[in-house]
């Protein structure tokens, strides 16, 4: 089954609202990605985490786990509703969706 929506978030979001607006915007069925400096949103505990429990069931959410290596960030700190990818997830999750919107 396609999903319908990869929204892929690559800002902090200390320094962006792409996030918080992605989620606005994400139906059900669609899946979130976190790359680049987003994936600090992927902390369990983080300032972010209250706008993540908001989405719970309606949106799957992902990190890249080379993003989380390169930003120091250990696997074991990401929140339990956040499924780490790999290069190979990444492009598993494209092929999975019928559009994908990127966020900035």
């Amino acid at each position: 089954m396609l999903m319908a929506v990869l929204h892929i978030v690559s800002r902090s979001p200390r320094e962006s609202r792409a996030l918080e607006d992605c989620l606005v915007r994400a139906g059900k069925g669609d899946a979130v990605l976190l790359i680049e400096d987003a994936v600090y949103a992927a902390v369990d505990g983080a300032d972010i985490e209250a706008v993540l429990k908001s989405a719970p069931g309606r949106v799957r959410f992902y990190a890249l786990g080379p993003d989380l290596d390169k930003r120091g960030v250990d696997a074991s700190k990401v929140a339990e509703a956040i499924r780490i990818v790999d290069y190979g997830g990444f492009v598993d999750l494209t092929a999975e969706c019928r559009l994908v919107q990127s966020w900035f």
